[in-house]
């Protein structure tokens, strides 16, 4: 059997950045110019700052602004942190593809952002699927 290389952080961009290209208004308005991170696992101080002990439990993470407040000056811009290592642990675990998994991230992290409901995700998701 041959293996291939694991998919690499600028595989897991890519990917990110046709999900977010493929969202609907206004979700895509607003998150035009966000900042897409990927790395391979969060810091010490990310871990610390959230409270989480194993670094393979964090897949994403969104800050910025909630959409619903007015931007101030000195504020950083919303930011979609991806890690890459949790990401493929949970996609090793199969059932979904590497684009539905960091798609469903990307939605997850944004959606509460927005204060959407888990329903609202799901369609959010839904549209992202189509053609």
């Amino acid at each position: 059997m041959t293996f291939g290389l694991p998919p690499s952080l600028d595989d897991i961009e890519t990917i990110a950045r046709a999900s977010l290209g493929r969202l609907p208004e206004p979700f895509a308005g607003y998150l035009k110019n966000v900042v897409l991170i990927v790395e391979d696992i969060p810091s010490e101080d990310l871990l610390d700052q959230f409270e989480i002990e194993d670094a393979y439990e964090l897949t994403g993470l969104y800050t910025g602004r909630p959409a619903e407040l007015e931007v101030m000056t000195g504020d950083l811009p919303p930011m979609i942190h991806l890690f890459r290592r949790a990401i493929l642990d949970e996609w090793a675990d199969g059932g979904v593809t590497l684009e539905e998994l960091v798609s469903h991230i990307l939605i997850h992290e944004t959606g509460h952002h927005f204060g959407l409901s888990d329903d609202d995700m799901e369609w959010l998701e839904s549209e992202l699927k189509k053609p």
